[in-house]
């Protein structure tokens, strides 16, 4: 995963170093004596806030814009995970960037993040996080200088898997989109959907499936998922398994610590659950998930929408008109069919509802990171 993570952070920041002259205007035809023409010019200072979870995937995904759009950054890492992006800034000192283009600062959200999201000489705030402090950031920087803001914030993603789904294929795929990174994934496929028709079937290669990942030491190649970040990230994980159980809500799997010591938690799945439970409205950020059973298509698309946030989804068929109709019809930034967490820096994404403002990644990105000017030049009339 680690080398998957650098491999990705350097083709990102491939991608837009090609977009730097390629960002262009247009020419607009008003009338005959004139000339009207726009200019995207870079925003200015850009205040950064990255998380944890991706910390040198989420410093590539943030500084590949604004930079390529002319711009300069301040970029505040996570307190829990500040080393990558230190040592990406002493790459970038090593490769000649002049000094004050990309600032890196180690802090805490409550003084460094508020400080960028509230300072009166910074002109954009990205941020990557919850949708608590998101909100909190909005508000500092609507009370300070109306500064541009972009948010990539939580989520509680569906997973639809529908009776024409290649079951085998999609267990592999709503494995990986709950337990890939420990669960610590704001568009983890959380809230699994499943017909009627295939959900016996599907728990019972699920539970199999999940039982097969390997869990313990980060360093070791065939370890699929590690520890939580912390201490605070374990108690809050746990917290939540302990209040679904309580809730009623059946442990198919897990629902414990894995060995002894360190954040380990056993890949936990929840069934005979509740809509209004807590483990099914609420973002947990770890490796819960749990399977609901739809009987119809109608009631998955109802399912999947009922919730604040809007990030990702997926939808498992092997008909395409199911596909296309599930896909338009899913309130969130990302729909992925027959597949899941398949981020490309060439593609979009972002969310609906609470899940943020504005889109990272792709072209789209770009438009957070420039104002558009108008300029109109009256014409001499011989």
């Amino acid at each position: 995963m680690a080398k998957g993570d650098v491999a990705a952070s350097a083709g990102c920041l491939r991608y837009y170093g090609g977009w730097a002259d390629k960002i262009y205007g247009q020419t607009i035809d008003t009338d005959t004596g004139s000339l009207t023409y726009t200019r995207h010019e870079p925003v200015g200072v850009c205040g950064q806030i990255i998380p944890w979870n991706f910390p040198l995937l989420m410093f590539a995904w943030k500084i590949g814009p604004a930079i390529a759009t002319g711009n300069t950054v301040v970029m505040k890492t996570a307190e829990q995970t500040p080393l990558s992006a230190l040592y990406v800034a002493a790459l970038i000192k090593e490769a000649g960037f002049p000094p004050g283009v990309i600032n890196v600062i180690s802090g805490f959200g409550r003084t460094a993040g508020a400080a960028i999201a509230s300072h009166m000489d910074i002109d954009k705030v990205a941020f990557t996080g919850s949708t608590l402090v998101g909100r909190q950031i909005l508000q500092a920087a609507a009370k300070s200088n109306l500064k541009k803001v972009t948010l990539e914030l939580g989520g509680k993603s569906p997973n639809i898997i529908l009776p024409d789904a290649n079951l085998e294929e999609a267990i592999g795929w709503v494995n990986l989109g709950i337990f890939f990174n420990h669960g610590q994934c704001c568009c983890a496929g959380s809230r699994i959907l499943v017909h009627e028709a295939i959900y016996d079937q599907f728990l019972s290669l699920f539970k199999k499936r999940a039982e097969q990942n390997n869990v313990g030491d980060p360093f070791n190649p065939s370890t699929f998922q590690g520890p939580q970040v912390s201490q605070v990230q374990y108690d809050r994980i746990m917290g939540y398994i302990e209040a679904g159980k309580k809730a009623g809500a059946k442990v198919i799997t897990g629902g414990s610590r894995h060995g002894g010591e360190g954040y380990y938690i056993q890949p936990t799945i929840f069934a005979d659950v509740d809509e209004n439970m807590t483990i099914v409205k609420e973002e947990i950020f770890g490796p819960v998930c749990t399977v609901q059973k739809v009987r119809s298509e109608e009631e998955a698309i109802r399912m999947a929408n009922d919730t604040n946030y809007g990030l990702a989804a997926a939808v498992h068929t092997t008909n395409i008109n199911t596909a296309i109709r599930v896909s338009n019809e899913i309130k969130a930034g990302t729909v992925w069919v027959n597949n899941y967490n398949t981020l490309h820096y060439q593609m979009p994404f972002g969310g609906f509802k609470e899940s943020g403002l504005g889109r990272e990644l792709g072209s789209y990105a770009l438009e957070n990171y420039t104002e558009i000017k108008t300029v109109r030049v009256q014409l001499s009339q011989s």
